[in-house]
């Protein structure tokens, strides 16, 4: 299993940035995938999740209107887009996924497997 997030970088506040997070195929139907950032001495937060079988979402209160997780057509690529980015989003954002649920959460604990995080900074 490779769990591969991508698209982290420097973004002035007000910017945008979209995070990719890669999956070598799953043999199960029915699994989730979030989207977590740790900030430096924070505590790792759920910021966004998608089922693979529904296509729910569930958001933040913190990305709700500002950010957007979606999935290419195959369903091996899941995009995290964050819009109007501000210098309290500055954190290592990871992707996860859960598998065997038909729906997601935004409970780390949850999370079956985790791939490496990327990188995000906002300069004010």
């Amino acid at each position: 299993l490779q769990l591969q997030a991508s698209g982290g970088g420097l973004v002035q506040a007000g910017g945008s940035l979209r995070l990719s997070c890669a999956h070598s195929e799953f043999t199960l139907d029915y699994y989730a995938i979030g989207w977590f950032r740790q900030a430096p001495g924070k505590e790792r937060e759920g910021v966004s999740c998608i089922s693979s079988s529904s296509g729910s979402t569930d958001y933040a209160d913190s990305a709700k209107g500002r950010f957007a997780i979606s999935r290419d057509n195959a369903g091996n690529t899941f995009y995290l887009q964050m819009n109007n980015l501000k210098p309290e989003d500055t954190a290592i954002y990871y992707c996860a996924v859960e598998f065997s649920v038909a729906s997601c959460s935004l409970w780390s604990d949850e999370y079956d497997y985790w791939g490496q995080g990327t990188l995000v900074t906002v300069s004010s």
